[in-house]
């Protein structure tokens, strides 16, 4: 690790890298940090990533690997494993080790649409779950901090109150699209974009087989909920995918429900660790419980701490 990294959260996950490296048989001198947020993601030399899940993750990262194989198989551009398997961490965490991508940007919303226009027709791979509860993410995110001081009392309990609405609610939705493989957090983050037009997609962890439509939402809140992206590019969207408009179907606003409660539980469990982005945490929760007015809300990515190695959102 480089002497210059002085945010505290890449410092903790670094004992965590070097021992996943050398149980790999890699050397980790010379790692940078690239990414510390849901989980820790360092470069370390010889074009290999090392992805670190947060506790409780094991079993999804060696799913991750499965998927990312999955669709290399058929034809699908997504990161590649550099290595067959994960390195077992304690906490119930994993390492996984990746080919470092070339030179890329964030990827277009389009990528993102084209990206799933082939994925939900792919046939469902015999290791992908059902998504059977996607509010659980936000309830386990509310369970690790409910003691941080980062929200009230009385917003932690309607936090949690609400998670348990919306996941009763998923499993009444509207009759939607065939059921088909998932990535699970699609927007255009988890999609790299190189200097040469292709674009593959990141972060598989969250795959899973469900409604279609729930890849969809992430980026149709965009335009609902935080006014990101601006209509003509998210009708670009829609048409890349074919011509779905997902803000149609009846199960959309359970679904925008969930995606608004795992960004607003995220902005809660970054503050965590990074204290300056605490007001964004509260405004977003002063939305949600309807104290700033109707949608769209005003929402800023989660800024990146001074001295850290990157955008954390």
């Amino acid at each position: 690790m480089t002497a210059t990294i002085n945010d505290a959260a890449a410092q903790a996950s670094w004992p965590l890298v070097e021992a996943a490296c050398r149980t790999a048989g890699l050397d980790p001198a010379g790692a940078e940090p690239v990414r510390i947020a849901d989980h820790a993601i360092w470069a370390i030399p010889g074009e290999v990533v090392v992805r670190v899940t947060r506790p409780g993750r094991r079993a999804a990262a060696h799913d991750e690997l499965r998927t990312a194989r999955w669709l290399a198989d058929h034809g699908v551009l997504a990161v590649h494993p550099a290595l067959d398997t994960a390195v077992d961490l304690p906490q119930d965490r994993a390492a996984t080790f990746w080919r470092r991508l070339p030179n890329h940007t964030v990827g277009h919303h389009e990528d993102v649409a084209r990206l799933l226009r082939q994925l939900h027709h792919l046939p469902v791979p015999a290791h992908l779950a059902p998504l059977d509860d996607p509010a659980r993410k936000a309830r386990v995110r509310l369970e690790a901090v409910q003691h941080n001081g980062v929200v009230s009392e009385a917003d932690m309990g309607w936090l949690v109150a609400y998670a348990d609405d919306l996941a009763d609610a998923w499993h009444t939705l509207a009759p939607g699209r065939a059921p088909a493989p998932l990535h699970g957090d699609a927007w255009a983050g988890n999609v790299a974009r190189t200097s040469d037009g292709r674009a593959f997609l990141l972060d598989l962890d969250s795959a899973a087989v469900g409604p279609p439509e729930w890849d969809l939402t992430s980026t149709a809140v965009k335009v609902t909920t935080t006014a990101t992206i601006a209509m003509p590019e998210y009708e670009r969207f829609v048409a890349a995918y074919g011509g779905y408009d997902v803000r149609t179907y009846g199960g959309f606003e359970v679904m925008r429900g969930i995606r608004e409660l795992r960004m607003v539980t995220y902005a809660i469990q970054t503050a965590t660790d990074h204290p300056h982005t605490v007001p964004e945490a509260r405004h977003r929760v002063a939305c949600l419980r309807g104290f700033n007015g109707p949608r769209p809300w005003t929402w800023t990515a989660v800024p990146h701490p001074p001295g850290s190695p990157g955008p954390i959102v």
